[in-house]
C-alpha cells in the first residue's frame, strides 16, 4: 500500500508539473533568444540552398550536354579503349576513371563556389584554401575509383542483361550501399579526419552507460577533428557489425553544455537501436532502382535521338554513361522530396529516442537553435515537407518541450 501510495504522488506531482508547462509558448521562449540578424543569416544560407539544387543540376547537365555535344565523351570512350587493348571491362573501367576526372574539373569552380567560398562567407568553415583543395582532391580521387567500379559492374549486366539489368542493378546497389556503410567509418573517413579516443571524463561515462543500457556495443567514444574544417556540431553511430563505431565531434564538445551533447549522443544512438542503418539502406535501394527503372527508359531514347551526333556506338560503348548521367541529375532534383522525407523520418524518430535517453528536453532545445545556425528554424510547412532533410529547429524544440510537460517533476530530468 505504501509503494502504491507513493507512486501515485510521483503520479500526481508529475501531472501537477506538466499542468504549468506550455509546449507551445516554451518552444517560442526558445526561438525568441535567436536575435534578427543571427536569424536572417540562417534563413539566407538555407534558402539559398534551394537555389543551389537547382544550380548544380543546371550546371551539370550543361557540362555533360557539352562534352557529348562536342564529341570529347566520343573521343574518352576511344582512347579507354586504347588503353584497353580490346578488353570491354578494362575500357569501361578506363573511360570512367577519365570522364569523371574530366567533369570534376569542368565543375571544380561551382564546386569551389559552393563548398568553400560560400561556407566562409556565411562563417561556417574554418579551413584554409589548401586544407579544402586537399580535401577535394582526396575525395574526388576516391570517388573516381568507386564511380569507376560501380559503373563497371552497371554496364555489364546492362549488356549481358537487357531485359532486366535493372532489377539485378538494384540488387547490386543495395551491395554498393551495404559495403559502404561497412567500410566508411574504417577505411574512408579516416582520410580527412582524425579520429582519437574521448579522454576518461563523467561525460564520457555518462555517454557510455547511455549505449549500454541501450544495447549499443560501444566500449569506446571517438572524438573527430572536424574543427580544422567547420563550426559545425554532429556526432554520429557509423557502420555494420564489426566496424560500428561512436564517434562526436570536437565542436560538439567545445560548443555545448554536458546536457546538450548527452542530447545529441542519445539521438545518435537512436538510429542504431531503431535499425535506422537497415531500413535506410532498404529505402535508398528502392530509390536506386527508381534512378534504374528511369535510366532504362529514357536513356535509350536519348541515345536514339542524339547518339549519332554524339557517336556512341551502342550498349557495350561506355559513352552511354554520359546521357544516364544526364538522366539521373534530373532524376535526383525531382526525387529531392522523396529522399528528403525518408531521411527526416528516421531522423524525427531519432529525436524522441534521444530525448528520453538522454532526459534532457531543455539540452535538446539549446542544441537546436546551434544546429539553427545553418538550417533555417521554422520554415512552411512546405518547405520543411520539400528541403529538409531533418526536423526543423521548431519542430525539435517543441518535441522536447512536449516531452518535457509529460515528463517534468520526474526524477533525472535535466
Amino acid at each position: 500500500m505504501l509503494f502504491i501510495h507513493v507512486a501515485s504522488s510521483t503520479i500526481a506531482a508529475s501531472v501537477a508539473a506538466a499542468q504549468t508547462l506550455d509546449p507551445a509558448a516554451a518552444t517560442d521562449a526558445y526561438l525568441a533568444t535567436v536575435g534578427v540578424a543571427a536569424r536572417a543569416r540562417s534563413n539566407a544560407y538555407f534558402e539559398g540552398g534551394y537555389w543551389l539544387i537547382l544550380w548544380s543540376a543546371l550546371i551539370d547537365t550543361a557540362v555533360l550536354w557539352a562534352l557529348l555535344r562536342y564529341g570529347w565523351v566520343a573521343r574518352l570512350s576511344v582512347r579507354a579503349g586504347r588503353l584497353a587493348r580490346g578488353r570491354t571491362a578494362m575500357r569501361t573501367f578506363f573511360f570512367t576513371l577519365l570522364f569523371t576526372a574530366s567533369v570534376e574539373l569542368l565543375t571544380w569552380p561551382w564546386t569551389l563556389y559552393v563548398d568553400w567560398w560560400r561556407e566562409h562567407q556565411y562563417g561556417m568553415s574554418n579551413q584554409t584554401f589548401m586544407g579544402w583543395f586537399g580535401d577535394w582532391a582526396t575525395g574526388a580521387a576516391v570517388g573516381m575509383v568507386i564511380a569507376a567500379g560501380a559503373f563497371l559492374c552497371l554496364l555489364t549486366l546492362y549488356r549481358k542483361l537487357p531485359h532486366s539489368w535493372w532489377a539485378w542493378g538494384t540488387l547490386a546497389s543495395g551491395a554498393f550501399l551495404t559495403l559502404g556503410m561497412m567500410l566508411t567509418p574504417v577505411f574512408l573517413a579516416p582520410l580527412f579526419n582524425r579520429y582519437t579516443p574521448m579522454p576518461p571524463s563523467p561525460l564520457r561515462s555518462q555517454i557510455l552507460q547511455m549505449a549500454q543500457a541501450n544495447g549499443v556495443p560501444a566500449e569506446n567514444i571517438l572524438v573527430v577533428d572536424a574543427s580544422r574544417q567547420t563550426k559545425r556540431i554532429s556526432a554520429n553511430v557509423a557502420g555494420i557489425g564489426p566496424t560500428v563505431r561512436v564517434a562526436l565531434n570536437d565542436n560538439l564538445l567545445r560548443r555545448t553544455s554536458p546536457a546538450e551533447v548527452r542530447a545529441v549522443m542519445g539521438h545518435e544512438l537512436g538510429h542504431y537501436v531503431l535499425g535506422h542503418t537497415a531500413s535506410l539502406l532498404v529505402g535508398f535501394t528502392l530509390i536506386a532502382g527508381l534512378f534504374l527503372v528511369a535510366l532504362d527508359r529514357v536513356t535509350p531514347w536519348l541515345v536514339a535521338r542524339h547518339g549519332a551526333d554524339w557517336r556512341i556506338g551502342g550498349r557495350d560503348d561506355p559513352a552511354i554513361l554520359a546521357p544516364a548521367l544526364i538522366v539521373a541529375v534530373i532524376g535526383g532534383v525531382l526525387l529531392t522530396p522523396v529522399t528528403n522525407s525518408l531521411i527526416r523520418f528516421h531522423e524525427k524518430q531519432a529525436d524522441y529516442f534521444g530525448i528520453n535517453a538522454s532526459r534532457a528536453p531543455d539540452g535538446w532545445a539549446r542544441v537546436s537553435l546551434k544546429l539553427g545556425e545553418y538550417r533555417k528554424l521554422e520554415p512552411s510547412a512546405l518547405e520543411e515537407a520539400v528541403f529538409f532533410d531533418h526536423p526543423s529547429g521548431r519542430t525539435r524544440i517543441l518535441m522536447g518541450m512536449q516531452w518535457k510537460a509529460q515528463h517534468r517533476g520526474e526524477p533525472g530530468v535535466d
